[in-house]
């Protein structure tokens, strides 16, 4: 069950659940956003997919789109370690890899996998970024 209060928004299609959490809880799903999930969903036809833009939390300008987490259910991924599972979330999202994207944390799990634990890990705090930001000399 999907757990927490959801900051986006909530869709349920054909029996797939697909779940936005937009950027510092404004819901607002850019550009990028929807590229990734219509990219996976094309790609590997999910049970399940839970994207959440994290850019956020890290040392980037508002409104970016360069920090992603994305929990990924597909039957596609029965019989695959979890690095094949992860190359395939990857070939999908190559050009978003390539350019504005700049980290994508992956839980790509198989359907009964995702019903033992089903839920989006958290990412911790971002170390990154100016120093001076952070409170550090």
């Amino acid at each position: 069950m999907l757990c927490g209060p959801l900051v986006g928004r909530l869709f349920s299609m054909a029996g797939r659940v697909c779940l936005s959490r937009g950027s510092a809880g404004s819901g607002a799903v850019g550009p990028v956003e929807a590229a990734i999930r219509t990219k996976l969903e094309q790609a590997l036809n999910p049970e399940v997919l839970e994207l959440r833009n994290e850019s956020g939390g890290h040392a980037v300008p508002p409104g970016s789109e360069t920090h992603f987490r994305v929990a990924v259910v597909s039957s596609r991924f029965e019989g695959l370690s979890p690095l094949q599972r992860h190359r395939l979330v990857h070939a999908a999202l190559s050009e978003e890899l390539a350019g504005p994207v700049h980290a994508l944390a992956i839980q790509a799990r198989t359907p009964a996998q995702w019903r033992e634990n089903p839920q989006l890990d958290a990412s911790p705090p971002c170390l990154g970024g100016s120093k001076k930001t952070r409170g550090t000399p």
